[in-house]
């Protein structure tokens, strides 16, 4: 059978609601115990662990206290692909990352 796996923001939503709970049961801690030690709010916590919804730096707070915050550092990294042949790496030097983006 055929497994097509599309991820959607509320469908990632998910998954990270998940996820980070289950990170802040395996250490040991309370809602109110990681509001405490994080910072964000125990309402923004509730809801988080609920709906998905959370600011960014209030997920990045709770990812320091649950010691998984340099896994925020690859998102959106330039991924590079492989070079197959001898013209596709002198196209890659002309080509740059650009400054702007451009309206299409």
């Amino acid at each position: 059978m055929l497994n097509i796996n599309i991820s959607t923001p509320t469908s990632t939503m998910e998954q990270l609601k998940i996820r980070f709970k289950n990170r802040r049961l395996v250490l040991n801690l309370t809602q109110a115990g990681l509001s405490k030690r994080s910072g964000v709010s125990l309402g923004s916590l509730k809801r988080f662990e609920y709906s998905g919804h959370i600011s960014l730096e209030s997920l990045l707070k709770l990812s320091l206290v649950l010691e998984c915050l340099d896994d925020f550092g690859n998102i959106a990294e330039h991924k590079e692909k492989p070079i197959g042949s001898l013209d596709e790496i002198i196209q890659a030097k002309v080509k740059s990352i650009k400054k702007r983006g451009s309206i299409k």
